[in-house]
């Protein structure tokens, strides 16, 4: 038995806001809605989902104690793209374990960082 893909799913108070979030900074295309309850977003090779609120009484705001990893191909164009249009998490930055990479939130505070391979010497 093989897993073919995975695709997060994440919930969101306002699927408006979301799909023009994902579309005007990151180039997102919605490929697929119903209404205001399910909404599927395409970028290459990147699909996420999104869903309306199941929980909304129990858990008012929308959480995640991890985050979404992007590989880029052009990590340092990206910055510079959206460092001035986003909320930064943590600026760019190469690290020890052979990853350039940045963080930000987007409008529901998930996590997206957006990484690229160092090249080794």
């Amino acid at each position: 038995m093989a897993f073919n893909y995975l695709t997060p799913m994440l919930e969101v108070n306002d699927m408006d806001e979301t799909i023009a979030f994902y579309e005007q900074n990151l180039d997102f295309k919605c490929h697929q809605r119903i209404e205001n309850e399910w909404a599927l977003l395409l970028k290459d090779d990147v699909a996420l989902m999104f869903s309306g609120r199941f929980y909304k009484e129990q858990y008012p705001n929308t959480y995640m104690t991890g985050s979404l990893y992007i590989y880029a191909d052009d990590v340092d164009v990206l910055w510079q793209i959206l460092k001035d249009k986003v909320k930064i998490c943590y600026p760019i930055e190469s690290f020890k374990y052979g990853m350039r990479e940045f963080a930000i939130y987007d409008c529901n505070g998930y996590r997206i960082q957006f990484g690229q391979e160092l090249e080794s010497n």
